[in-house]
Formats: C-alpha cells, sequence, structure tokens
C-alpha cells in the first residue's frame, strides 16, 4: 500500500475512520462498534438521536428471553429482556492522542443473530460528531479484489486504532450468509468495528470472523484471514428491521418504531388467527 503522508489525507483518516469507532461493552463481553448515525430527533430539536452497530454476539450477552404470562394471548409465552450496554466513545487531542473517554448507557434497539448484526442506540441527547459514511447500495459492484482497505476497531479492547490491508476475497459463504476477507489484521475484539475502503473512506461491512486452525491442543489464529460482513447484508438488516432511515435521509426514526410496531400487532393478530383455525380459545377482542 502506499505510504500515506499527506496531511490532508491523515485528517480525513482519523475523522472518518478513527474517531467513530467506540468500544462496546456488556457484563460479561466487548468488541468494537460504530457510529453510524447522530442527527436531531425532528420531535425535539434539543435532542440527537445517536446508533451505533456492532455484531449481534458482542451484545448478545445483554439479550435474554424468560417465560411470563402473555395478558394478549392468555398464555404463558417467551418475553425478551434487554439489559443495557456501555458504548465508550473516545475524546482525542493533537489528532492523535486520546485524550479521554465517555462511556455512555445504551439499548439493543435491534438486533439479528443470522446476520450476526445488532444496533445499540445511546441514551444522551448530545451529538455525536464523527459519523461513519455507509457505502452506497449503487456502488456495491463496484468493490474489487485488492481494493485497499483499513479495519478499525478495538482489538483486545485497546483504545481504536486502524489496520491497513486489501481485499482478497469478495464472496464467501459461512453459515449461509455473504462475507468478504480482508488481509489487514484484526483479531479478538475488532468484532463490530469497521471496514473502510482506502479510497473513498466509506464504511464498507464489519469484522466478524476470524480463520483459526486447531493445532494439537491449541488454536493458531490467522490474524490476517478476517472476515467480514459483505456490505450488501448491512442493507437487507437495515431494510429487515424498518432502520431504513440510518441511510434514507427522507426516514426518521420515529417511523421506524411505528413500522416495528405494525409489525409485532400484525404477528400477534397471525398467531391468534392461527390458534383459531386449530380449535382453540382465542380472547374475544
Amino acid at each position: 500500500m502506499k505510504p500515506y503522508v499527506d496531511k490532508d489525507e491523515i485528517r480525513e483518516l482519523h475523522e472518518r475512520v478513527l474517531y467513530p469507532a467506540v468500544r462496546v461493552k456488556t457484563e460479561k463481553a466487548g468488541g468494537s462498534g460504530t457510529v453510524i448515525y447522530s442527527k436531531v430527533n425532528p420531535d425535539n430539536p434539543d435532542d440527537y438521536e445517536t446508533f451505533v452497530l456492532t455484531n449481534h454476539h458482542v451484545v448478545e450477552g445483554a439479550i435474554s428471553t424468560k417465560e411470563a404470562w402473555d395478558s394478549v394471548l392468555k398464555k404463558q409465552t417467551k418475553k425478551e429482556y434487554m439489559a443495557p450496554v456501555s458504548v465508550e466513545l473516545f475524546d482525542y487531542v493533537y489528532q492523535s492522542t486520546v485524550d479521554s473517554s465517555k462511556s455512555y448507557k445504551a439499548d439493543v434497539v435491534a438486533y439479528d443473530q443470522a446476520h450476526d448484526m445488532a444496533i445499540v442506540k445511546l441514551d444522551s441527547p448530545r451529538k455525536v460528531d464523527s459519523v461513519a459514511d455507509l457505502i452506497p447500495r449503487d456502488k456495491l459492484r463496484e468493490v474489487r479484489l485488492f481494493s485497499h482497505v483499513w479495519l478499525c476497531g478495538c482489538s483486545l479492547l485497546h483504545d481504536p486504532f486502524a489496520s491497513p490491508g486489501s481485499i482478497t476475497c469478495l464472496r464467501e459463504i459461512i453459515d449461509n450468509k455473504d462475507y468478504m476477507m480482508a488481509n489487514a489484521p484484526s483479531i479478538f475484539g475488532n468484532s463490530g468495528g469497521s471496514v473502510y475502503l482506502a479510497e473513498t473512506k466509506e464504511f464498507l461491512g464489519m469484522p466478524s470472523r476470524i480463520t483459526a486452525m486447531q493445532l494439537g491442543f491449541g488454536m493458531d489464529i490467522i490474524t490476517f484471514m478476517g472476515f467480514f460482513t459483505h456490505p450488501k447484508r448491512l442493507y437487507e438488516f437495515l431494510d429487515e428491521q424498518e432502520f431504513k432511515f440510518i441511510y434514507d435521509p427522507m426516514d426518521t426514526y420515529g417511523a421506524c418504531l411505528e413500522r416495528r410496531e405494525r409489525k409485532k400487532k400484525q404477528a400477534v393478530r397471525e398467531q391468534l388467527q392461527d390458534e383459531s383455525d386449530k380449535g382453540m380459545p382465542i380472547p374475544l377482542d
């Protein structure tokens, strides 16, 4: 890769690659995350809504289900419970030096185990200035092998740092899901972080898996064979979760919540109808 010595290039790498990186922690695990949205709440101009993208396996310890009585369905059902997670944002001085960090409580607001993706919302009205730029959907076919990339995250829960590399595989199928592979070194803790195209500084995907080989009683980690989520799956996830406002400026988080609530009610109606078709007693209302 070419040496990045141009001052404007270095400034841009700080602002668009390094600064959006955050550390995400639950009670039992930790990893990386990327700020992908921080805009004013249209219903309250004094508040900003900030969302962080990470892997599901980074925050899965905060998600649990328990048997509980459902007053609508009139039976025991599985209820979902979310524990808050911690998101640590970093402040920099002299461009490159971590001066301090702030830890915010955050709520898991969307997740998909199969996609291994999750979105958490900061419990703070403050604006976050550094936000990743998602690669536009219509540019996905332009990504090529040998494209230079930067991989950024909190390796081994260290403060964020970036590693250079290039794309080495455009499509790898793992558990029926598409991934790309890059030779930028990655290790545990990078999960939920970010891979950017070096030329445009656009967010391409999340480091999610790493290659390991069994050697006797131990494992050898191949740090230059890391897999990151295929960018098309990011858009699939956002669409399936009704989080289109992340990339569509005409959409809002409020509209997202309304659509998700309608989906839930429709699912309840379909379940009630299915039980009615089977001859099971259901509530009159």
